[in-house]
């Protein structure tokens, strides 16, 4: 039996990572990775990482306020015992971590690689060992339809067969069904995940639908489009359009996932660990499980070690029908060894023995 371990060391530091072009969504871009690096260390010698990635431009969320929730931490996390990783998630949350969900996400993923190092289980497995593969999409971020049709167009070229598009933004539903026309021109067989980030109005989004039936466009998936609170928009667009809808905004909890089943307002649910840490994610994939709504995993602009941990949590919860596992490939450099294994749009975590298996160089 696995002797209990105690904390030994809690650290943390600013992890920038420069992007090749700016990340682009609805309310803003971003040109650099300001994420954050946490070390956790049991008394064993257990060396576990995890990573913030907070992103402004989606909640608000900034590096600085991460590191400050990671050092208000230290103080109070350092000699507890480890082994009850979701009981100190929980007293995380109430000690600050509800404020800031990438240092909450990036402490828990810390804790529970370094737990499972220990305990020789790879990630993937600890979560339920459904499978070991899925397949990821690559995104369009905002930019003008030329752009668009040659970011689709390598995006084939590097054989990922699925396309998310960004949508909504001050420009309006013109210029996205231009640069959407300009996508399926390259790319007419590829299916596409059509994702405003909260940023498309009511009145935005039935003239997308109308301008998109028109292009003779039939998206896989329309994700969050309309405000997050908006959950009676969000089931009439998908009445409207007869295309299935993902919460993504709407959900950063179980109960948030229950109110979106009771209102029937989408048919996916799109899991950012990033939103609320590993053990909600749990919740909110049992409450989907439970109620018949299908799954997405997604992230903000991660690294390969907080997309591997994704790419775990999906893969070994089984379930998901679409993953959006990318942003790895929008960074210039890649400060870690490990992580998933890319083949086209095939991710795999077969080979991970042990934790998420990614640590830094």
């Amino acid at each position: 039996m696995t002797a209990r371990s105690f904390i030994r060391r809690f650290d943390f530091k600013p992890l920038d990572i420069a992007l090749h072009t700016p990340f682009g969504i609805s309310g803003g871009a971003q040109a650099m990775a300001n994420n954050v690096l946490v070390t956790v260390e049991l008394d064993g010698g257990f060396t576990g990482y995890g990573e913030a990635a907070p992103l402004p431009p989606y909640n608000g969320e900034t590096q600085a306020q991460a590191l400050a929730a990671l050092a208000a931490a230290r103080g109070w996390l350092v000699g507890r015992p480890a082994d009850d990783w979701r009981a100190l998630a929980t007293e995380f949350r109430a000690r600050g971590g509800a404020d800031c969900g990438s240092a909450q996400c990036a402490f828990e993923m810390a804790l529970l690689d370094a737990l499972n190092r220990r305990d020789g289980i790879p990630m993937w497995k600890y979560f339920g060992g459904a499978g070991t593969t899925l397949e990821t999409d690559m995104t369009v971020t905002t930019g003008s339809p030329e752009q668009a049709a040659t970011d689709a167009r390598a995006i084939r070229d590097r054989r990922i067969r699925m396309i998310k598009v960004k949508v909504g933004g001050p420009k309006g539903p013109a210029y996205d069904l231009a640069r959407l026309a300009a996508i399926h021109g390259v790319a007419p067989d590829s299916p596409l995940i059509l994702d405003g980030n909260a940023g498309v109005s009511r009145t935005d989004a039935t003239a997308l639908v109308q301008g998109l039936r028109k292009l003779g466009i039939k998206p896989a998936l329309l994700e969050q489009w309309l405000p997050k609170d908006d959950l009676a928009g969000m089931k009439a667009l998908g009445e409207e359009s007869g295309w299935p809808v993902a919460a993504d905004e709407s959900v950063c909890s179980g109960a948030d996932a229950q109110k979106i089943a009771d209102a029937r307002a989408a048919q996916f649910l799109n899991i950012k660990l990033m939103k609320a840490g590993l053990s909600v994610a749990l919740d909110i994939a049992a409450v989907a499980k439970r109620t018949g709504l299908g799954l997405m995993i997604g992230g903000n602009v991660e690294s390969l070690l907080a997309m591997t941990t994704s790419a775990c949590f999906a893969a070994g919860q089984g379930g998901f029908t679409f993953a959006d596992l990318d942003t790895p490939l929008f960074m210039a450099t890649n400060p870690f060894e490990g992580g998933f294994a890319l083949d086209g749009g095939t991710i795999s975590v077969a080979h991970i023995k042990a934790g998420h298996g990614t640590i830094p160089r």
